[in-house]
């Protein structure tokens, strides 16, 4: 059964992630799906633009098959490493797609949503946008092209996001520039059907056109206080002594946030939003291939996934404290691991 819905619709194809049941979370066969109904529109001349929603009121997309994972590095199969591979061949291709992409995020929008979201052109935020990208709890890293985007958010703002697992709202993800556009909830469906009905010829102009009749302005917001440079210092724990330093209560909740996660994963985190600042996208997800299956040979992401997600005892024993993580462990993480570069769609 496939859980990826498409249709052309008039000037758009529409895509519809259809599995609310577990919060529209993507398996490989959606990531294989999706990609076929991308490659569809984009020669089909009578599709102008691309929208893709998520199925229920809950959620856009809440992430991806993450007891999958665990379950295919514990048996050392190839589950693992084909669904990456699958999922970030669709995040690339997503983000050179010649037609305007319309990535509708209501409800939450983590791991690999926010792939499948933040790197097409528009992303129309709906009242119950809940943006996050919380794998360092899980003894992992913001992979789905993270080490990419959160560090052109600006270095104190990525490293914050991407080592916290923060949570935006609809007026934080507005603000930093998740959501480029704001579209009430209960209009998105009429905005839909205007995009269908309008004649759209492939130039984000067209497109505009009929979103100026919808769109917004968000809740303002002052999300980022003056303590957020504390996550310009260059490792994990000289960021913790500058938040303790600082004191505000700000500063007081992302110490304590940070002193949960996975030491191992933060400081992996850490050094590749640092390498992704300087990389190509195409760079960037060849090398979160690396990543991902060198988080398949640490104890932290198989401790994280089972007090989080399979025991939920919500009591993670990690392998390091902070500030005994050793550069060497960070750099074998980090190393290359993947036999074969992925192969991008032309």
């Amino acid at each position: 059964m496939s859980h990826i819905l498409t249709r052309k619709r008039g000037s758009i194809g529409h895509i519809t992630l259809d599995r609310p049941e577990a919060l529209n979370a993507l398996t490989e066969d959606m990531c294989a799906d999706m990609t076929r109904a991308l490659q569809a529109f984009e020669v089909d001349a009578d599709i102008g633009a691309v929208v893709v929603d998520g199925a229920g009121e809950r959620a856009f997309c809440a992430g991806g098959d993450v007891i999958m994972l665990h379950d295919s590095g514990k048996a050392g199969d190839q589950r693992a490493e084909r669904f990456w591979r699958t999922e970030y061949i669709l995040n690339e291709y997503i983000s050179r797609y010649p037609k305007p992409y319309i990535a509708f995020i209501d409800g939450f929008v983590m791991g690999g949503g926010v792939g499948l979201s933040v790197h097409g052109r528009l992303r129309v935020a709906g009242d119950n946008t809940l943006f996050a990208m919380p794998e360092t709890g899980i003894g992992y890293f913001p992979d789905v092209g993270g080490t990419y985007f959160l560090p052109r958010l600006g270095a104190a703002v990525g490293n914050w996001l991407g080592l916290t697992g923060a949570k935006l709202d609809l007026a934080a993800a507005c603000d930093l520039g998740v959501a480029n556009a704001y579209v009430s909830t209960d209009r998105h469906d009429d905005l839909i059907t205007a995009l269908s009905e309008a004649d759209l010829d492939g130039s984000d102009s067209a497109v505009a056109n009929v979103m100026v009749d919808f769109i917004r302005r968000p809740p303002e917001t002052d999300i980022l206080p003056p303590a957020i440079t504390c996550f310009n210092e260059p490792t994990v724990p000289a960021i913790l002594r500058a938040l303790d330093t600082d004191a505000s209560d700000w500063a007081v909740k992302q110490a304590k946030t940070l002193r949960r996660k996975s030491p191992l994963a933060l400081s992996v985190t850490l050094e590749a939003l640092r390498r992704g600042g300087k990389l190509t996208f195409r760079e960037a997800m060849q090398r979160e291939l690396d990543y991902s299956l060198g988080f398949l040979k640490t104890q932290d992401f198989y401790e994280g996934i089972r007090a989080q997600l399979i025991d939920k005892d919500r009591n993670p024993k990690w392998s390091h404290d902070i500030g005994g993580v050793t550069q060497s462990q960070i750099a074998r993480v980090l190393g290359h691991h993947a036999i074969e570069p992925l192969e991008y769609l032309s």
